[in-house]
């Protein structure tokens, strides 16, 4: 770093211009191809959708290419040129940039404009990633169903404009930095995956009985309408309520929140139908809310310990769709099917001890205040501060 400040202290000491990206360059729209243009060997080609999905900051070949003979009805990039998408489902995917970085040109679609310009093109994609841009640019985002940014707009948007130098030793740290957090990130995530593979393993072992009842062991088989209070909440999900007192349980895997609670109790939570049928499981213990499609769970019998079913049933409940759907796949559930769904029910201090592996294994694998996640996070956060300070000069009068 001391060899930025001794090329900001030589070539900007009055501070640094913080110019609109429509004063650096020129933003030219895209012409239009589709699916059907795309083929194996032609024309190289960026698609909106692959620059948030496939590239990073810079580019020196295209995932894809297009039918050659449309080469007339295209407009292409060309080398240095930052290609940026306009269009996105959310608003953190518009304005997401790469440079294009190519031995030759690059068609690109008409939901994507290409920034001509003569700084340094890797320094605008990296500009483009800092918060500062973020925070201007989602003032111009239009948020209808699909997220859309115009040229205009980003003409409009500033970022600092130091000397060639000074962005060329920015796209150096800034590219020794992506390399370590890339090998950092890579590293903690096979350890993560390997711990969710023991994780997997543990619970089956754990949570696997003999399907008939064993005398011996203390398991009996029983039907959960036999052990527990079984039904649906009353809520809809625009009774929701940004930062809301109660959790509010709908059919998904997060949680919303709600003002007012509708239950007081312990319970196990599961979507009703759609595409959460059999994935979505929640353990909650006091005041909440829930939806008319989402169903609760309330051990009644004092042989069962709640959150043993709770990991029981999330571990084994797709299975049983499965054994009960033969043809298509359940999208919907119906009390009945909880009530006849068969549940073993060990010695309680057997359950107690099962229950404390897999609530220690969950804070490791699944929670993200606590573990690996959490460490993956802080690994990207601290990346995001340090690029974020390297975007921040004194602005010259």
């Amino acid at each position: 770093m001391s060899r930025l400040h001794d090329l900001i202290a030589r070539h900007c000491p009055d501070g640094v211009p913080h110019k609109a990206l429509g004063q650096i360059g020129e933003f030219r729209r895209g012409r239009r191809f589709t699916k059907e243009d795309v083929v194996d060997e032609g024309l190289p080609s960026i698609h909106y959708g692959e620059i948030y999905t496939h590239y990073g900051t810079w580019a020196l070949s295209a995932l894809a290419h297009v039918r050659s003979d449309l080469r007339g009805q295209l407009r292409f990039a060309r080398p240095g040129d930052v290609v940026v998408a306009g269009v996105g489902e959310t608003v953190e995917e518009v304005g997401k940039a790469v440079a294009w970085l190519g031995a030759g040109e690059v068609a690109f679609h008409d939901d994507c404009f290409a920034l001509r310009h003569e700084q340094d093109p890797k320094y605008i994609a990296y500009a483009m990633q800092a918060s500062e841009f973020h925070a201007q640019k989602n003032k111009y985002v239009a948020r209808a169903k699909v997220k859309r940014l115009s040229g205009e707009s980003l003409a409009r948007i500033k970022i600092p404009v130091p000397p060639l130098a000074v962005q060329r030793e920015i796209v150096r740290v800034l590219d020794l930095y992506t390399e370590l957090k890339a090998g950092l990130e890579a590293e903690l995530e096979a350890e993560l995956e390997a711990r969710r593979k023991q994780y997997a393993h543990y619970r089956h072992a754990l949570l696997t009985f003999n399907d008939v009842d064993d005398v011996d062991g203390g398991v009996r088989w029983i039907p959960l309408g036999e052990l527990a209070a079984i039904g649906t909440g009353s809520r809809n999900t625009n009774e929701a309520v940004e930062g809301g007192r109660y959790p509010f349980f709908v059919r998904s895997q997060e949680p919303l929140g709600i003002e007012e609670y509708e239950f007081e109790e312990t319970a196990v939570i599961t979507a009703g139908d759609g595409v959460g049928v059999g994935k979505v499981f929640h353990f909650v213990e006091g005041r909440y809310g829930l939806h008319q499609r989402a169903y609760r769970i309330v051990v009644t019998a004092n042989t069962l310990l709640s959150k043993f079913l709770f990991h029981f049933i999330r571990n084994d409940f797709a299975r049983y769709l499965a054994t009960i759907s033969v043809h298509a796949s359940v999208t919907s559930l119906r009390k009945p099917m909880f009530e006849k769904y068969l549940v073993p029910v060990p010695p309680i201090e057997e359950q107690r001890r099962i229950v404390g592996i897999l609530d220690k294994f969950d804070a490791l694998v699944a929670d993200l205040s606590a573990g690996l996640p959490a460490e993956i996070r802080a690994r990207r956060q601290q990346y995001e501060y340090y690029r974020d300070r390297l975007f921040t000069f004194e602005e010259a009068a």
